[in-house]
């Protein structure tokens, strides 16, 4: 079975600052999978470990059962497609253009986009709603603009795998929404996301299992109803979390996990 995995994961950072500690992930087809934890936990450097972009003191990662390391950097974007926290600043660049750039490891040597790559970008440019932003410069859109073109250039990559790292972030919820049910549907056509997230609840409802990271350690690996438990996050969150139950479009419960003021001294 295809998966992206690593297996006794170390990463230190001078210092020396272990940010990860033995950490075994897997990601397999088909896959949602929401990796929690508090902030310092080891998330984002573990997204960068499993992309390339850094790398690991000890153990390795393996996509499809070849070591991530013997690939070659076009081979490995086409395994593998990031979706980074922040995009760094950039130069005027229409949307439709900076997604195209998403399909480099494509283009063959000393060529240009073909066909093929410029049907790639339009398919993730309307699978992502954004295809009324393709004329339009990166520096005009608004934060959640930006994140659904971020993960269209990811889509036209046209990777197995999608490594996205907190995209919700400073968003409002209806664009959190969107960005999650985005990466649902891709899931959905047949992709797998490991999804670094801050959102509890919004992971409740897409995840199909959770990786709770504490101090570069998985804590807990598993359902997203064996993970969103007292037993096992307040050790890590702390005791000030309401625990309870919302019942989904599918039927279904879904755990649901909100902070909650401590009581105020003799209250």
């Amino acid at each position: 079975m295809s998966a992206l995995a690593c297996r006794g994961l170390v990463h230190d950072y001078p210092g020396p600052l272990r940010a990860l500690d033995g950490v075994d992930v897997s990601l397999a087809e088909g896959e949602l999978v929401a990796v929690i934890g508090p902030n310092g936990s080891g998330k984002s450097t573990l997204l960068k470990c499993l992309a390339g972009l850094l790398a690991p003191s000890a153990g390795e990662v393996q996509v499809d059962g070849q070591p991530l390391a013997l690939l070659e950097d076009r081979a490995r974007a086409r395994c593998l497609a990031v979706v980074p926290q922040f995009l760094p600043a950039l130069h005027d660049i229409a949307v439709r253009d900076f997604v195209r750039g998403g399909r480099y490891a494509h283009f063959g040597r000393w060529q240009g986009p073909a066909p093929v790559d410029h049907g790639a970008v339009e398919r993730a440019l309307q699978a992502a709603d954004v295809g009324d932003l393709a004329g339009r410069w990166m520096s005009e859109l608004s934060g959640g603009q930006r994140q659904r073109v971020l993960v269209a250039r990811a889509l036209a990559q046209e990777a197995r795998y999608l490594l996205v790292d907190e995209p919700t972030n400073s968003l409002d919820p209806e664009h959190q929404l969107q960005i999650f049910e985005l990466i649902a549907r891709a899931v959905a056509d047949g992709r797998a996301a490991l999804v670094a997230t801050h959102d509890l609840n919004l992971a409740a409802q897409f995840a199909t299992r959770m990786v709770l990271l504490d101090r570069g350690g998985v804590r807990a690996d598993g359902p997203v109803a064996h993970v969103l438990t007292p037993a096992v996050l307040q050790p890590v969150y702390g005791a000030s979390l309401r625990f309870g139950t919302f019942r989904a479009a599918d039927g279904a419960e879904r755990p649901s996990v909100i902070p909650w003021r401590r009581d105020a001294p003799g209250g």
